[in-house]
């Protein structure tokens, strides 16, 4: 079953001393992050945000129902590389061929020719592009290296690029 929270934002560091941060936003327009009400942390914190300039926001921790800004670069520094989460039936179905990262985690992995490679432990996504985690090897969520999702069946089909050994490769080699 998909986690049932995704990840929204990443709080960054401050910006000057009144308690604003750089946020990196994951939402598909990052100006729409406000509009997605209340996030929430690893901690169960809740969260509002307002956006001041591009990347720059203002947060507003909400306890006992009141919004309580962060004032001042100390209270922002503390924040730094804080997880903001909204539950997931708050987003919409993903369109076709279309994933929530989350949806790809533990899915079971094979090649197109039907070898089993384990299951995707980890994803990554840097900027550049996502990174499935199968084990050791980092594969790149590409058309090209994942043609194949199947979400309900719980099944990703990798075509591994020839530069990839993976452990039964390389036994065949030494032989």
């Amino acid at each position: 079953m998909p986690e049932q929270r995704i990840l929204m934002g990443v709080v960054g560091r401050p910006h000057g001393v009144r308690g604003l941060v750089h946020l990196h936003s994951y939402a598909a327009d990052p100006a729409a992050l406000p509009g997605y009400g209340p996030l929430t942390d690893a901690r169960g914190r809740r969260f509002r945000v307002r956006w001041r300039s591009e990347g720059v926001a203002e947060l507003f921790e909400i306890i006992e129902g009141k919004r309580v800004p962060v004032a001042d670069r100390t209270a922002a520094e503390k924040l730094v590389n804080t997880q903001l989460f909204i539950e997931r039936d708050r987003l919409p179905p993903p369109e076709e061929d279309e994933y929530y990262l989350s949806d790809l985690h533990g899915l079971r992995v094979v090649t197109t020719d039907g070898r089993e490679l384990g299951t995707v432990t980890g994803l990554h996504d840097h900027g550049a592009g996502a990174y499935l985690e199968i084990g050791p090897l980092l594969l790149p969520f590409t058309r090209a290296c994942v043609p194949g999702v199947d979400i309900a069946g719980g099944v990703l089909t990798v075509a591994l690029p020839e530069e990839v050994a993976v452990a039964e490769d390389r036994k065949d080699s030494a032989a």
